[in-house]
This record gives C-alpha cells, sequence and structure tokens, in this order.
C-alpha cells in the first residue's frame, strides 16, 4: 500500500509519505503551493485477498503510466472494485480440504489420517466464513475453530477411524495460523518499518495463543471423555511423497488466498520447491536452521523472479511459497509440553521457533536486498 501510493503521487510531481500499519493508513502530502495536508483513516477487518492486491497494483502502474485526471483516476478505480473476484463457497471448502489434507501428509499421517484432516479443515472453512459473516473477532473466531477441528481429529482417533490424531491435528491447524501476517511482519521489520513489523507480530502472537487455547481446551475434553489423547511417532514419508503433501497443501492455501489463474500453480511449486531446496540442505548436512535459511533464500529469489515475470506483487508467491517452513506444528507441541508441565521441552520448542523465524527473515532479506539494489541500478542507468 505504502509503495503504490508513493510511487503513484511520486508519477505526479507530488511529494508524498504513506504509512500503513494492518489497522491504519496515514498519507502526507505537501501540494504545488507548499502546503502540507495529512489523512489518517482506519481499515477495518480484512482477509487474505491476493487477487485484489493484484489487481490494486495493476490499477497503480496503470495510473503512473498514463497520469489521468481524478475523474478518469476513479472511474478506474470502480472499474477495478467491479472487476474484484473470490471463490465461492464450495471451492472455499475445498482449498480447506486441500490445505488440511495436504499438510497432514507433510506431517507424517497416513492416507486415512489426511482425509480425515481434510474433513476437518472444511469443519474450520464453514466455521471460519460463518464468523466472518458475524463479524466475529478474530482471536475468538480462531479459538473456536482450534477446538472444533482438535476434538474432531481427537474423536476420530479414540474411534479408531484415523491412525494419528495428532497429524490430523497439526495438517488442520495449518489454515488457522496467520502466514500472510507472519511473512509481512518479517518483511516490515527487515526493511525498517517497526511499527508496522511489531504491530502485525502481535497478532501472530495473540493468533498462535488463540490456536493454543482451542487445542488445549480440545485436549482436556478429549481426556475427560476418553482418557489421554495417544501420541503416535508419526510416518516418516520419502522426499516424493512430502513434495506431493507440499503441493497439495499449497494448492489449498492458494484457494485460501484468493489467487486465481496459473498464479496459484506458480506459488504451489514455489513452496513445493522451497521444501525441496530444505530436504536437500539438510540431506547435506545443514542443520535446520541453515536448511531453512537457503530454503527461505530460494522461496524469495523465486517469488521476486515470477513477480517481475508476471507483473504482479511479489507477496502473492512469497506468502504460499514460504507456508511449509513456517513452523506450525511447534505450536501444536508446545502446547502439548506446556499441557504435560514439560517446561524444559517448551523452552526448547520456543527457542528453535524463534530460531527458524530470524533465519527465515534473513533468507527473505538478502533475497529482497539484492533484487531491490538491482532496480536501483536498472533506474540509474536509464
Amino acid at each position: 500500500v505504502e509503495q503504490s501510493i508513493n510511487m503513484i503521487m511520486q508519477s505526479y510531481g507530488i511529494a508524498s509519505e504513506a504509512f500503513a500499519i494492518p489497522n491504519c493508513l496515514t498519507i502526507s502530502i505537501v501540494t504545488k503551493e507548499g502546503y502540507p495536508m495529512t489523512r489518517m483513516r482506519r481499515i477495518g477487518q480484512h482477509g487474505n485477498d491476493l487477487d485484489s492486491v493484484e489487481r490494486y497494483s495493476n490499477l497503480s502502474r496503470r495510473i503512473c503510466a498514463a497520469h489521468p485526471d481524478p475523474q478518469t483516476a476513479m472511474q478506474w478505480l470502480q472499474e477495478t472494485n467491479s472487476t474484484r473476484i473470490r471463490f465461492s463457497l464450495p471451492i472455499f471448502l475445498l482449498g480447506n480440504f486441500f490445505g488440511a489434507f495436504g499438510f497432514a501428509i507433510f506431517f507424517g499421517g497416513s492416507w486415512i489420517d489426511s482425509l480425515c484432516a481434510g474433513l476437518c479443515g472444511i469443519i474450520v472453512g464453514l466455521i471460519n466464513r460463518g464468523m466472518d459473516k458475524l463479524h466475529a473477532n478474530q482471536f475468538f473466531s480462531t479459538m473456536i475453530a482450534a477446538f472444533a477441528m482438535a476434538i474432531a481429529a481427537y474423536t476420530m482417533g479414540a474411534m479408531g477411524i484415523a491412525d494419528n490424531a495428532d497429524a490430523i491435528t497439526i495438517g488442520t491447524l495449518m489454515i488457522l495460523l496467520p502466514g500472510l501476517i507472519f511473512t509481512n511482519a518479517m518483511r516490515d521489520i527487515i526493511y525498517g518499518d517497526t511499527n508496522s513489523g511489531v504491530n502485525r507480530i502481535v497478532q501472530v502472537f495473540l493468533i498462535a495463543v488463540a490456536v493454543a487455547l482451542g487445542t488445549a481446551a480440545a485436549w482436556e475434553s478429549a481426556d475427560s471423555i476418553w482418557g489421554m489423547p495417544e501420541t503416535v511417532t508419526a510416518l516418516s514419508h520419502g522426499f516424493w511423497m512430502q513434495e506431493f503433501g507440499c503441493f497439495v497443501g499449497c494448492i489449498g492455501f492458494s484457494i485460501l488466498f484468493n489467487i486465481h489463474g496459473p498464479g496459484g500453480l506458480l506459488c504451489a511449486l514455489g513452496g513445493m520447491l522451497s521444501w525441496a531446496v530444505y530436504l536437500i540442505s539438510a540431506q547435506l548436512g545443514a542443520s535446520v536452521l541453515a536448511a531453512n535459511f537457503f530454503a527461505a533464500l530460494f522461496a524469495s529469489i523465486y517469488s521476486e523472479s515470477m513477480a517481475r515475470a508476471r507483473k504482479y506483487p511479489a507477496i502473492s508467491y512469497l506468502v504460499v511459497s514460504i507456508f511449509p517452513l513456517i513452523p506450525g506444528a511447534n505450536i501444536y507441541y508446545t502446547t502439548q509440553a506446556v499441557l504435560q508441565g514439560n517446561l524444559t521441552q517448551f523452552a526448547n520448542i520456543g527457542f528453535q521457533t524463534i530460531g527458524i523465524a530470524g533465519f527465515i527473515a534473513v533468507g527473505i532479506l538478502i533475497a529482497s536486498t539484492i533484487f531491490r539494489l538491482w532496480n536501483i541500478a536498472l533506474a540509474n542507468r536509464k
């Protein structure tokens, strides 16, 4: 948002400064007569609509190229608003199914576990869509969805339908994790937008707490009904099975992030390739942190390259390409450690999660910086 506004203003020769955080937008300009003007608008409830991001980004480029008068620009804006599209409810639920199904395989679940995770994903999708219509608080809706899907997973495990309730729960939890907010927070912090980054990190923390509370409540409920949910060792899937689960899961998230057309497949391909880089790095002896760094570096390079090749914002590719690296399972195991009173495991997992996030951020920073310097060099040549 900041870059688009500043780009448009600069193309008209107007000095401006835009500042955006998740719930507020502030714009300051200096008119040609030398008068400063500042306007601030509060941003209401919003979701993960990357199709709109792409359309408004294209509108910004069009305005910068043509320099229309305000009336024409407003007409273009209205046309862009009218062309926005969203997936229907059945397709949205299919995205939830694919996301949970794919990542249940990814985290070592069997085929039965993955199908059960897909059903839990549909439960999450129905709850999220219903809560959105009620304009419910995100913390509350996330906690309810986490409880509903976890109690369903534990029920399937207790009834003998599924083999590994943990794999079902973790795979479905990926739907609730704030991947887009997490990615943007990392980008904001490493680019020096501290206020925006910290604001988003707080959002990530609150959503993680909601997920933890929901799954913890489900764990306690299952314990009181059937006894302590059994922890089963996850299957050790090979390279290609992990890649398959990653690709299917990322296809689901492309739908959930409202990415249309071939871009969704390219985003999922980026996620699959990023995880391949992680697995190859680990096979060559890299630590967990180093493997995440190399995979994040590749994901960022891939996203920046796709953005320039297809004239779309890099964030659309980055948020899906980097999703397999987000330590979603750690939130679940951290909750388990707290419930079991294992503070040592809680601390170990917590520090590992912080380290992974930091190395992912560094990987994104290096690639993004290289591409920015390249753009500046090209602009100076012109």
